[in-house]
């Protein structure tokens, strides 16, 4: 049977075709070079240290560079990690494809697209709609392919889709309860809240910030993509309806320390912001679970604050989840 990244335990011996997801040419105490590298496959993600490396190495084993891996999986600190023995790149001519590499969302990327699409045709302010669309068919691929993110959450193939979808469902359970919250405004939201990191991010592989990413952020630069949308329909663009849909982008980070250039001023941004929250932190803490023997507690998850979390014995619920990472 063949065997992936993840499958090997401790001690096992491996050769096998592997992406390069990072890697930083930085010194021992004593001075000398080695290379920190991860890096994946199709099952997941490890670490590894390349050990006596010089330039030329930094520049050949770069990220997204597929190469051949040979090692021995270990344990250290309590993380698992490789020890290296050799690494090649792997040639084009191989025919391998960096897709193959790259660990995607638990749902299929044109269910997402449809059941995305049924939310929208419940969005009836005609602004919002109308944004809402255009912007959905101007970076429908990458909007479709990206993460939602490097490392933190939902960082995998459609996993920014896969975020959304996630975030709309649990928006239309308040919805449905609330009946004060504008249904309309937030499903806009959900949709759009993300949506800048199609120009934050380099894409699913070896995931990187832009330099857009670095020097503007998501949040600006989809409050960009909004002004340039209204400008491309002709929306008015002092009315009330863009300004409610720009106010929801640029706040859903929900506090200045966490780069909201605004605070929520609107029910529907305080929502958009504790749904984007939860989301965010469900995936988190599942996908660390995921990743923990039953009966014992998580690695420290630093999007929680460093906390860590126990896997009871016995879950049924966690059993039967959808694997995320």
């Amino acid at each position: 049977m063949y065997k992936r990244l993840l499958d090997y335990n401790d001690g096992e011996e491996l050769e096998l075709v592997v992406l390069i997801n990072n890697s930083q040419l930085r010194h021992t105490k004593k001075g000398k070079l080695y290379l920190a590298m991860s890096f994946s496959d199709s099952s997941g993600e490890i670490r590894g240290n390349f050990w006596d490396a010089n330039d030329q190495d930094a520049a050949t084993f770069n990220a997204g560079t597929i190469v051949e891996l040979d090692g021995k999986r270990e344990e250290y600190q309590g993380q698992p990690q490789i020890k290296i023995y050799s690494l090649r790149v792997v040639g084009p001519e191989e025919g391998y494809d960096l897709r193959q590499f790259i660990k995607s969302a638990p749902e299929k990327i044109a269910d997402m697209k449809e059941e995305i699409n049924q939310y929208v045709f419940e969005i009836l302010n005609p602004t919002w709609n109308r944004i809402v669309r255009f912007l959905l068919k101007k970076w429908d691929k990458r909007f479709f392919e990206f993460p939602a993110g490097k490392s933190n959450h939902h960082a995998v193939r459609g996993g920014l889709a896969y975020h959304t979808v996630s975030m709309l469902r649990d928006a239309k359970g308040l919805a449905d309860n609330y009946s004060q919250i504008n249904r309309s405004l937030l499903y806009a939201g959900c949709i759009l809240h993300d949506m800048g990191k199609v120009l934050e991010l380099t894409g699913p592989a070896a995931t990187q910030y832009t330099t857009e990413g670095n020097l503007i952020g998501h949040l600006v630069l989809i409050d960009e993509q909004i002004m340039l949308a209204a400008q491309q329909l002709k929306i008015d663009l002092e009315s009330e309806d863009l300004l409610l849909l720009r106010h929801m982008v640029l706040s859903h980070h929900g506090k200045f320390e966490y780069g909201s250039p605004k605070l929520p001023a609107l029910l529907e941004a305080e929502l958009l912001h504790r749904i984007d929250d939860l989301d965010a932190s469900v995936y988190a803490i599942t996908n660390a679970l995921q990743h923990t023997r039953p009966g014992n507690f998580t690695d420290n998850i630093m999007s929680q604050g460093g906390r860590k979390f126990y896997r009871p014995k016995t879950d049924e619920s966690l059993g039967k989840a959808h694997k995320l990472e």
